[in-house]
């Protein structure tokens, strides 16, 4: 070895055990966070999750704890190896080397590293992503829509980390560089980050605060809206999540430093409750995104079990095997050409029922916003004709349903959900009712809710006032319904099909419509604006989807057409095919999520093991025997894996629950919530059965570091 750099080089290669653990951090972290962004921004995936909706907003969400908390994964490997490389560092400045000479032979390295790890990461994350997507394709749904389309502009957010992950590197291994005491710099490896002593209250102090925050967290971005009639700039509700934030850290310092149990026998894993310590801070950070993690990794592993036991649920609660509905004005199968179908494939009708509806005005208030210096507000605004929805007698009401049901003259009855609730999307009052035909109106006076989920959304009336209101309504301001039932129903999928097929075929242009298209909004919205967001024409101008026909067994067609019908047994056999997407998306998600914790929880514990070799080499020289020496490795492990899968599990399953509580109209959880909840608790034991084997794994690796037989 002639110079300088040949010195270096050498004692790289002596070291290329840390130099492997960093570049591994890096890629594994830019790795998953490509194969997220991938998924997050393919045309598939858009193309079924509106835009500002809840699903979309749900993989935002865990795509920012999944960032941040690979972020914070990187820049703790980086500081880790450069502690760790502090201390030839210190040698080479105590032997005359500038520390110009060291910075350009430690950039030079970090540059290899940075690009490799980064290139490396960026360029197999989207294979990954397809790959991972085809299993999921093979093994738990598959349709036309899950062709799996990448969008090269999502790269830019893999680029962004890239970019953060080198600026981190450069960063910190300046700041190592810089170091003026030389002394310091050779003992940087050898310091500990302890954790001076934490008050008891901190345990319960931290579950108040974790409740508070998470409570105020949700519900101040309903209290904006509904109370202060303010639309909150994106993000800034978020800041009231921080006491819970907080609150999560105290618990996790009160769990490290004082435990929960006052045990008996409280000296004997002294020493390694005392490790524990000594890293406190670096184990802590660590503890906290990986309980940030799970946290995600559950939330998105619960849209599985929590929609598809609700949707089951709620498909055999309903009152018929088979309903659908068209406009006057369709040319849809009627009762004799059903029959002579269901003959073919050899189904029996049990019962046919059918009654006309129409659709007519209502009133009621409609939010209108304004743009303002604080964002934007929104005002109550009344109107005699604020949208349309469908009425029937109550004689229609009672043929269809089989439930007696007498109205005065001038009331009205709303149809909701089999449990009372209008999902968000139905009042159920009026006061005023009006043909748009005549332009006639009558003052009404809305009485106790029904129930039913086949005629969620419609208004029943007094026969008189049904026929005086609808009278003289043209053919296309009228409807249909019709329920039947069949033998066997469970065997009737065939014909299901082919009636749907029927029923879309000879269903023409005019009602290839979405089910929020309302003629009393269109001309409101024409009046005011010039156009109709919802009109197909529109939508086809603004390079929107609309709704195709020769996409009929797509997740948009099968969700929100506005003739789609239901049918039980087609419904329950293409659940997973209609949800594909979906379900697909938050099962990656979970995947990714979770697999980023099992390599931080190994990170982390691989390094309690290289951090305190010599503690237990010293041990071991002073007669401690194996057996203890495993006991306080393990201690140390599953206080690691153990604290975070507790607190993760728990915090998410409580605030799952506050949502679901929160959400129902009135306030509360439903049956087939409840049975998803017990659904959820399946998927909790299964996780947790794979993060005891990658403990049990973790933990053989750490007592093989440590020469422990």
């Amino acid at each position: 070895m002639t110079d300088f750099s040949s010195v270096y080089a050498a004692l790289r290669r002596r070291s290329r055990g840390q130099y492997a653990l960093l570049a591994g951090c890096c890629f594994f972290s830019v790795l998953l966070i490509t194969a997220y962004v991938c998924v997050m921004r393919a045309p598939t995936v858009l193309a079924v999750l509106p835009e500002g909706g809840d699903s979309r907003k749900q993989v935002m969400m865990i795509f920012a704890l999944a960032a941040v908390g690979c972020a914070v994964f990187t820049t703790y490997a980086a500081g880790l190896f450069f502690r760790e490389k502090s201390r030839e560092t210190g040698v080479f400045l105590a032997l005359g080397a500038t520390r110009a000479q060291l910075r350009r032979e430690l950039f030079r390295e970090l540059a290899v590293l940075a690009f490799g790890a980064c290139a490396a990461g960026a360029a197999l994350g989207a294979p990954l992503a397809w790959l991972l997507w085809q299993v999921f394709r093979l093994f738990v749904a598959d349709s036309a829509e899950m062709a799996l389309t990448f969008d090269p502009r999502a790269m830019l957010l893999a680029l962004a980390f890239c970019l953060y992950v080198a600026a981190v590197l450069f960063l910190l291994g300046g700041r190592s560089v810089a170091r003026t005491d030389v002394i310091d710099v050779v003992h940087e490896s050898h310091k500990s980050e302890p954790i001076r002593a934490v008050p008891r209250w901190y345990g319960w102090g931290g579950i108040l605060l974790l409740c508070v925050g998470g409570f105020l967290g949700y519900q101040v971005p309903s209290f904006c809206v509904l109370v202060l009639h303010w639309y909150a700039p994106e993000g800034l509700t978020a800041i009231f999540y921080l006491p819970a934030l907080a609150g999560l850290y105290m618990i996790l310092l009160h769990t490290v430093v004082n435990g929960w149990g006052r045990r008996r026998h409280r000296y004997r894993d002294l020493i390694a409750t005392s490790m524990m310590k000594f890293q406190g801070r670096q184990t802590v950070r660590s503890m906290l995104v990986m309980t940030l993690l799970i946290a995600g990794a559950y939330f998105a592993s619960f849209y599985a079990p929590m929609l598809g036991v609700n949707a089951m649920l709620s498909y055999d609660a309903r009152p018929a095997d088979y309903a659908y509905h068209w406009r006057a004005d369709q040319d849809i199968p009627q009762e004799d050409e059903v029959r002579a179908l269901a003959e073919q494939y050899g189904v029996t009708l049990t019962s046919w029922t059918q009654a006309g509806m129409a659709r007519l005005a209502v009133d009621g208030y409609a939010s209108v916003e304004h743009e303002g210096s604080l964002g934007v507000t929104w005002e109550e605004e009344y109107r005699e004709r604020l949208c349309s929805d469908l009425f029937l007698s109550e004689s229609a009401y009672t043929a269809l349903t089989g439930e007696p049901l007498d109205l005065a003259p001038g009331e009205i009855a709303g149809v909701m959900d089999a449990q009372g609730e209008g999902q968000g999307v139905f009042g159920g009052t009026a006061t005023l009712v009006t043909n748009c035909a005549t332009g006639e109106t009558w003052p009404v006076t809305t009485v106790e809710p029904l129930r039913n989920d086949l005629l969620f959304g419609r208004f029943v009336l007094d026969d008189g006032d049904y026929a005086r209101m609808t009278a003289g309504l043209p053919a296309d301001w009228r409807e249909t319904q019709v329920f039947f039932n069949v033998q066997n129903c469970a065997d009737t999928y065939d014909f299901a099909g082919a009636l749907f097929n029927e029923i879309v075929d000879r269903s023409d242009p005019a009602v290839a419509l979405f089910d929020a298209w309302d003629p009393v909004v269109r001309e409101q919205e024409i009046a005011q604006n010039g156009y109709y967001w919802c009109d197909p024409e529109y939508l086809e101008e603004n390079g929107l989807e609309a709704i195709d026909y020769a996409q009929r067994d797509s997740s948009d067609f099968r969700l929100y057409w506005q003739y789609m019908p239901q049918f039980r047994v087609l419904d329950k056999a293409d659940f997973v095919r209609t949800m594909a997407v979906f379900l697909v998306l938050f099962i990656f998600i979970a995947v990714v999520c979770f697999a980023a914790v099992f390599v931080i929880a190994f990170t982390r514990c691989a390094t309690i093991a290289l951090l305190n070799r010599q503690v237990y080499d010293d041990l071991r020289r002073l007669g401690a025997p194996d057996a203890y020496l495993r006991r306080s490795a393990r201690g140390q492990v599953s206080r690691v894996f153990l604290v975070p899968a507790l607190t993760g599990t728990g915090l998410i399953y409580a605030f799952y629950t506050m949502i679901l509580y929160f959400n129902g109209d009135p306030a509360g959880i439903s049956p087939g919530e409840a049975a998803g909840m017990l659904a959820c608790l399946a998927i909790i034991a299964a996780v947790s059965l794979l993060q005891y084997a990658v403990y049990r794994l973790t933990l053989r690796r750490v007592c093989k570091t440590l020469s422990i037989g």
